[in-house]
C-alpha cells in the first residue's frame, strides 16, 4: 500500500490527502508531527535518500513525501493531476 508521510500544518500535504481521497486510491498516512517514533522514521528515511537532497538543501523538510510498495520514494505530486499512480516514481 502507498505510504504518505505528512503533517496537518502543511498545506500540500491536507491538498494531497484531499485529491487520494477523491480518487478513491488507498494509502496509509503516517503524521509525522504525531510521534517521536512517526518521526524518527522520517528523518532515517530523509537522512539516507538522495531524493531528499534538494529539499535539505533549501532548508525544506520534504514533505508530503510518497513510499511506494516496491520501497521507491519520491516527494513529485504531479502523478495525481494525472489521474492515477505514479508510473515513472
Amino acid at each position: 500500500m502507498l505510504k504518505l508521510y505528512g503533517a496537518p500544518i502543511c498545506a500540500t500535504c491536507r491538498e494531497v490527502k484531499q485529491q487520494l481521497d477523491g480518487k478513491g486510491i488507498p494509502y496509509e498516512y503516517i503524521d509525522i508531527t504525531e510521534s517521536t517514533k512517526n518521526l524518527r522514521a522520517f528523518l532515517a528515511m530523509r537522512d539516507s535518500l538522495s531524493a531528499y537532497d534538494a529539499v535539505k538543501a533549501e532548508g525544506r523538510i520534504g514533505i508530503p513525501t510518497f513510499v511506494w510498495e516496491d520501497g521507491s520514494v519520491t516527494l513529485d505530486t504531479d502523478w495525481l493531476a494525472a489521474g492515477g499512480a505514479c508510473t515513472d516514481c
